[in-house]
């Protein structure tokens, strides 16, 4: 008999798919409680349910929010910046996908100075400015904490591979799609069309290579018609197209031959019908010197 998969285990199964329950060789006395066991290479690992726990309060919080646009998602690392446009999309949050400037939480005079109400980061290490600054103006902060992530000034940590790039992709896809089905847009019975994919990072060489390789396509396809009408000209023989070309010189010369053939003998002024033109009156040609 073959067992039916919960919702729950498909989730557990996707984040064991991309690896996001694989962390690294470090770890902090914070992040302890939430490592299931380590490898024998020294890799701790963390609990997929847990993960899935925490992904859900996380969602909770980010639906609190009556306005969506007071919740910031931040990314510095390129990995992720892809992934929070899309998480931004989807929710109506507001995403900080480039360099984040010092003063944008507590700088009033900035021209993109904003004021969250809730902050969502990427990696605590490399967006430990943004974390600081919601620090001094108690802002709370929800975080993807690695092994070796500092849970200083972090309110709910994710256990995650923050690292890689399906890793960071497949946590904020199940964010996005717990946020949805909690505001009521999306149903618990019904799957999310969007693709997983779409949170991935995409290298700028691959996307070159799809575009070149498109091109390629597109000039072969001429290409191969042309050769395909070459390779028919071949296929006649050779008795045939000797026929065909005789066919087409009796046709030219027929197209400039005389109308009849008693028009044959006679001059073009007489075939036409047309009598010399008279000379101008007064004038009997032209005379040399």
């Amino acid at each position: 008999m073959t067992t039916k998969i919960t919702p729950e285990e498909e989730d557990v199964r996707m984040l064991l798919a991309c690896q996001a329950h694989i962390g690294c060789k470090k770890i902090t006395t914070h992040m302890t409680p939430y490592v299931y066991a380590r490898s024998p290479e020294g890799v701790h690992i963390f609990n997929p349910k847990m993960t899935m726990e925490k992904i859900r309060l996380a969602a909770r919080i980010i639906c609190g929010i009556e306005n969506p646009a007071d919740v910031c998602v931040v990314s510095g690392r390129n990995y992720g910046q892809r992934a929070v446009l899309k998480f931004a999309k989807y929710t109506g949050c507001t995403a900080l996908a480039t360099r984040y400037t010092p003063g944008t939480f507590t700088n009033q005079i900035q021209k993109r100075f904003i004021e969250p109400r809730l902050l969502v980061v990427t990696d605590p290490i490399t967006d430990h400015q943004p974390i600081i600054e919601s620090s001094y103006v108690n802002i709370p902060v929800i975080a993807i904490c690695d092994s070796d992530s500092p849970l200083r000034f972090i309110d709910v940590a994710i256990p995650a591979n923050n690292k890689g790039i399906k890793q960071i992709g497949i946590i904020y896809w199940l964010l996005a799609r717990e946020v949805l089905r909690i505001r009521g847009t999306l149903s618990y019975k019904k799957h999310w069309d969007v693709m997983p994919d779409l949170f991935f990072y995409r290298e700028t060489v691959d996307r070159k290579k799809e575009e070149e390789d498109a091109d390629e396509i597109e000039e072969e396809a001429p290409a191969v018609a042309e050769g395909a009408h070459d390779r028919r000209k071949e296929e006649i023989p050779e008795e045939e197209q000797k026929a065909i070309q005789a066919v087409e010189k009796e046709a030219s010369a027929a197209s400039w031959a005389p109308a009849s053939t008693e028009a044959a003998g006679q001059s073009w002024a007489d075939v036409a019908g047309d009598a010399p033109a008279a000379g101008a009156a007064g004038w009997d040609g032209p005379t040399w010197a």
